[in-house]
């Protein structure tokens, strides 16, 4: 079976090159379950209902949140109602939200998706190898194909969380830092890997925010609103292929499609 995960969708532009090209993309690949990280999604910071129910109307399957989960309030009834979102599973158990979803793929299995905040550089969590530790204790013994979300920072920090993860989950993909790696691999305990797999959105860009606002900041200290950027715009994507009886990957590959202009 075939899994897929969209990075880092920023803003309206991500949110439109998942709508024009997710389907498309589904049907050609023949992918059986697609997730994608959503806390980009409004205005570049944060998601709300009506976004992710466009997020689902586009094909997505399930969305996945970071550390900006709670920067619009308006999410929170959606995250305790919805089976379909998760938010970090090493938030404190008083957050709102689930902190495990498991999805239903197209061939009809089962799949267990949560996603992890790294410590790195990233604002104070809870521990995230014990909060893994909870899930995978906590899944029922059907559940064999797993995916698991990395928002991190540091490079050293997604490395162990697959190493440590290594033979328990399919797959450990990084997002966060919107800027994909080339290190994907299969580990030797049979779970994909990789760093980051990028951001859904405009290009032409600092990490997705307008080029002249960041600069103007970063050189003259004078703040400045980071709006989103919309130049470039591109789907950048981690395609996992999984044998459902184990959960084992068997192979893993980057996707990155370049959306076309449209006309005025």
């Amino acid at each position: 079976m075939k899994l897929l995960l969209i990075g880092d969708i920023v803003g309206k532009p991500g949110r439109q090159i998942c709508s024009r090209l997710v389907r498309q993309l589904r049907q050609e690949e023949q992918i059986d379950l697609v997730v994608a990280n959503g806390e980009n999604a409004a205005g570049g910071s944060g998601i709300t209902p009506e976004i992710f129910g466009e997020l689902l109307a586009a094909g997505i399957d399930g969305v996945t949140l970071g550390d900006h989960a709670y920067r619009r309030r308006e999410i929170f009834s959606t995250l305790q109602s919805e089976t379909r979102i998760v938010r970090p599973a090493n938030y404190p158990p008083q957050a709102p939200g689930a902190d495990v979803m498991i999805l239903k793929a197209a061939n009809d299995v089962p799949v267990a998706v949560f996603v992890l905040l790294g410590r790195v550089f990233m604002p104070p969590v809870d521990c995230p190898f014990q909060a893994a530790e909870r899930l995978l204790a906590a899944l029922p013994t059907d559940v064999k194909v797993v995916l698991v979300d990395f928002h991190a920072e540091a490079t050293s920090d997604k490395q162990l969380m697959g190493r440590y993860l290594d033979g328990r989950v399919s797959a450990v993909l990084g997002t966060h830092t919107h800027v994909p790696t080339a290190d994907e691999q299969i580990l030797p305990g049979g779970t994909a890997f990789q760093c980051d797999v990028g951001m859904t959105g405009p290009h032409e860009s600092i990490l997705g925010r307008r080029i002249d606002r960041v600069l103007e900041t970063a050189v003259t200290f004078r703040p400045t609103h980071f709006e989103v950027a919309s130049g470039d715009v591109r789907l950048n994507a981690t395609l996992v292929e999984v044998e459902p009886e184990t959960g084992r990957a068997t192979a893993i590959r980057r996707i990155c499609l370049v959306d076309l202009p449209t006309t005025p």
